[in-house]
């Protein structure tokens, strides 16, 4: 019998053998599961270029340190001056361009796989826009409670997120209406943060449009430790949670048919969601497009059916850091607010997304 021919589809590409998912079985521990060296590997490169920027990050400014000194004085090595230079002076800017992209990136991840849409994000269903407001109220009406202004934001993009979350509220809360709602809710608090910062001072103003745009210039410890500490909490609940966001890819009648419960399941994510993008923006703003852009384009590369929330908030580190180098560079003399480079490299990918959805029959 002649060995059977192997068909080939023009534009199919087919994984390698190397790269292809295989399962896995463990005596002890009895664990079990699914290999995916793709996936790794995305980790890896991507993981090894947010590193190779971060080092970079710190080697730029009026004082150049080279990058084997840059390393030697993140460990405490090294000419005592370069050591003050790169941990006093430069390492709280780069730590925020790092963590506000891992944050961005896996909130973004989150909310897309929740959602079952790659056009869901936090800048785009309101949360961003929610913390912006209440950070900008509090800039501009010099009113704090006594509250910092990272608990400023989380407290108002908790309250956007619960807003979006009763008025989707019919018998349950699905995808589609949370990001329908989001939008409407989206909009009015752009028009609150607008009137806001009208109504406010030369110098409030200024402040205030200067953080609205996204921004990592003068970071300091403070937002430094109280990113760091949102980041180390709800991170590995994220990932925790990742198995029933992959359940609930399935849709709600599936996934609860497999023993998820959906709808606290789902109230669980927007928390999580919400607090890792709140301390982000509290921290440097509403950087645009981050957490849109970058699930989708992790999710591409690891060649996996919905948004790595590891990897996102990898490629978000990737993205932000390298965002932060383009801004500092891109004019010489000026330094640019990242929003503003993100914003412009995160444009065309909406659009792109868009056409997709379109051409896919789910534009709408």
């Amino acid at each position: 019998m002649a060995a059977p021919t192997k068909i080939s589809v023009p534009g199919k590409l087919t994984a390698s053998p190397v790269l292809r998912d295989r399962p896995f079985r463990l005596a002890v521990p009895p664990v079990s599961g699914m290999l995916r060296p793709r996936l790794l590997l995305t980790g890896v490169a991507v993981a090894v270029g947010a590193f190779l920027l971060f080092c970079w990050g710190l080697a730029l400014g009026d004082y150049p340190v080279s990058l084997p000194d840059v390393v030697r004085a993140l460990v405490g090595a090294g000419d005592p001056g370069t050591v003050t230079i790169v941990q006093d002076l430069r390492l709280p800017r780069t730590l925020t361009g790092l963590l506000v992209g891992v944050t961005f990136g896996v909130s973004g991840a989150v909310f897309q796989t929740m959602t079952r849409n790659p056009l869901a994000s936090p800048d785009m269903i309101g949360l961003t826009e929610g913390a912006g407001t209440a950070v900008v109220a509090a800039v501009v009406l010099g009113w704090t409670g006594g509250l910092g202004l990272s608990t400023l934001g989380l407290l108002g993009a908790l309250v956007t997120a619960l807003l979006v979350y009763a008025l989707a509220w019919k018998g349950g809360a699905t995808g589609y209406r949370i990001i329908l709602v989001g939008i409407g809710v989206s909009w009015i608090c752009t028009s609150a943060t607008d009137f806001l910062v009208a109504r406010g001072d030369r110098f409030q103003a200024q402040e205030a449009v200067g953080w609205l745009v996204g921004n990592l210039n003068g970071r300091t410890w403070e937002q430094v430790d109280t990113l760091a500490l949102a980041t180390v909490a709800l991170l590995p609940l994220a990932l925790g949670l990742g198995r029933w966001m992959r359940t609930l890819q399935l849709g709600d009648d599936v996934a609860a048919g497999l023993g998820t419960p959906v709808q606290p399941v789902r109230l669980a994510l927007l928390l999580t969601g919400v607090g890792l993008v709140a301390f982000g923006t509290a921290a440097a703003g509403p950087v645009a497009f981050v957490a849109l852009a970058c699930p989708q384009i992790a999710q591409r590369v690891a060649g996996t059916s919905s948004p790595p929330p590891l990897v996102s908030g990898l490629t978000g580190a990737f993205t932000v850091l390298g965002a932060d180098l383009l801004a500092r560079e891109a004019v010489p003399g000026t330094e640019l607010p990242v929003g503003i480079v993100t914003g412009a490299l995160g444009a065309p990918v909406l659009l792109w997304l868009l056409i997709r959805a379109n051409r896919a029959g789910s534009g709408g």
